[in-house]
This record gives structure tokens, C-alpha cells and sequence, in this order.
């Protein structure tokens, strides 16, 4: 069987990616009761730390009846100067598949290019798609359905918001980003989703919330961007998502953020613990969307 790897949200397509979600949401109620992991291992490389990465997919694992290794930087020979295709290489006689959360997405590209197992992408600086699977999830569970809703990205221009454009150019929902014109979205993946559906780049961000079912956001300083922390805050000021910012969305609309939160800054304290927010509710989604995505890939 050719081995599939999981990159970016469009290495599916759009009806597998509705299997997926269906499938997870039979996971999370407790109606898939089978372990399809039994006696099998997924490596996991974090070159960056993580809560809900490392969590979700080992618990979900060991739910699914397998064994989770974690792989830190300083654990294996990468930290050391070991090439990827190496690591790559050795890893396939072990294990089942790996899972890699790291800064350069070529690098996640170079594993699963010369992994004979499949690769999950964790996390990049460019691309995070598992995060967009439990998005998705959440939106299911909320509104129903993707289907003709409007989903707003208010903040930088990030991984998070190039996985929002791939899957809107996949799926043909409308998306509309309000970003600083110094920090907008990739310029490549930004053209293809513009030229697939409906995409609104704005600077303002009730503009881009206005009739949204879906308003969205994450830190103005990602990993590796600590140094850059107090530039951000300037540059960013404009963009919180405020109780008037989520009074021009749509009257049903839900409030997502991948996190953690920097509560006062890209989000307001009234909105993250309003009765809008589903933040909780997606960040327990990365185990149950996951879960899905690693039985597809590795049973």
C-alpha cells in the first residue's frame, strides 16, 4: 500500500477530509471503539516545544491502542547535525509514522520525502494543518458545517492563516483576513485560495468579522518571534478581537483561537471566556481530529 503523508490540509481531499471529521466525532462520542494502532509507534520530533501537540497525540495514541515516542531536538541525532533524510531513513525501520513539529516547512517536506512511513506535519512556520482539522471539527459541532459560512482571520498573516486559505481553496467556503500590510499571509498560497473562492484581504478588522459565522485569531508572536514581541504589539494594536468586533459578526458566530492566549492583546477577556468562545472545546478537538487522521494514515 502507497504510504500517505499528512503536510498540509489539502494532501486530502475534499470528501476525505469529510470522512476524517466524521470519523473523529464518532471518536469523540464514544462510537469507535476499535484500536487500529495496536502494537505500532509514531515518532514524534519536536524541534519546537508544545502543549496541545505533544498531549493530543500521544494520548491519542495510546487511545487508539499504540505507543507515542517523544523526540526532542536534543534526544536524537538531528540536534547534532544529522541529515533530515538520515533521521528520516533510520526512523522507518522503527517505527509506524512520524509526527514533526519544527520551524522550516522544507524540512517536513525533506522527512516525508525520504520517510517509507507516513509523516504528519505537527507544525511549520509555514503550515498547520492538524490545528485546522479540529477547527473544522468545532465548526462541525457548533455550526454544522463549513458549508456557506464565513470564516474571519483577524491578526498576522501566519501558518494559521495560510492553513485557513488551503482550506478554503479546498472546500470554497468564503474567508476573509484583516492582517497589517507588513504581515500579510503567504504571497503563493494567498493567489492560489484567490483564485479557487472568495478571499478579502483588509486592514480592518470589523470589516473582515462583518457577517462572519467564524472569527479567528492567534498570538502576534509566535515561537521564535520573541524578539520581535515588542514590534508586534505596535504593529498589532489595531487588531484585538473585541466585544465590538464580534457585534459585527454574524448573530450565531463562535470565537476560535488556537493557543495559548495572550489575553489583552489579540483578544479581549470579555470574548475569550464569552459564551461565543468554543476555544475549549477546539483545543480538546486536536486529540479526537487527530486520533481520525492517525488511524486513516497508519492502520
Amino acid at each position: 500500500m502507497t504510504k500517505r503523508d499528512f503536510l498540509a490540509i489539502d494532501d486530502l481531499s475534499s470528501a476525505e477530509l469529510a470522512d476524517l471529521i466524521a470519523l473523529a466525532r464518532s471518536m469523540k462520542i464514544g462510537r469507535y471503539r476499535e484500536r487500529p494502532l495496536e502494537g505500532k509507534t509514531l515518532a514524534m520530533v519536536f524541534a519546537k516545544s508544545s502543549t496541545r501537540t505533544r498531549v493530543s497525540f500521544e494520548v491519542g495514541a495510546y487511545q487508539l491502542g499504540g505507543h507515542a515516542l517523544f523526540l526532542s531536538s536534543r534526544d536524537i541525532q538531528l540536534g547534532r547535525g544529522e541529515l533530515i533524510k538520515d533521521t528520516a531513513r533510520v526512523l522507518s525501520r522503527y517505527v509506524d509514522g512520524i509526527m514533526i513539529r519544527t520551524f522550516d516547512h522544507a524540512d517536513v517536506e525533506e522527512l516525508a520525502g525520504n520517510a517509507s512511513v507516513p509523516v504528519i506535519n505537527g507544525l511549520t512556520d509555514l503550515l498547520h494543518p492538524c490545528q485546522l482539522l479540529a477547527d473544522l471539527l468545532t465548526i462541525e459541532e457548533s455550526l454544522g458545517g463549513i458549508g456557506n459560512r464565513v470564516v474571519a482571520w483577524i491578526g498576522d498573516g501566519n501558518n494559521m492563516a495560510n492553513s485557513w486559505l488551503n482550506a478554503a481553496a479546498l472546500l470554497g467556503f468564503e474567508l476573509r483576513l484583516a492582517c497589517p500590510k507588513d504581515f500579510l499571509p503567504d504571497a503563493e498560497i494567498l493567489a492560489r485560495a484567490k483564485s479557487k473562492t472568495k478571499v478579502l484581504v483588509t486592514s480592518d478588522p470589523s470589516e473582515a468579522a462583518a457577517g462572519a459565522h467564524v472569527v479567528n485569531t492567534d498570538v502576534w508572536a509566535s515561537m521564535g518571534q520573541e524578539s520581535e514581541a515588542e514590534m508586534r504589539v505596535a504593529a498589532f494594536r489595531d487588531f484585538s478581537v473585541t466585544p465590538e468586533v464580534m457585534q459585527c459578526a454574524a448573530q450565531d458566530a463562535i470565537f476560535l483561537h488556537c493557543l495559548p492566549a495572550h489575553r489583552g492583546e489579540e483578544v479581549d477577556e470579555a470574548v475569550f471566556e464569552g459564551p461565543q468562545s468554543r476555544v475549549f472545546d477546539q483545543a480538546e478537538n486536536r486529540l479526537h481530529a487527530q486520533k481520525a487522521l492517525m488511524a486513516t494514515l497508519m492502520s
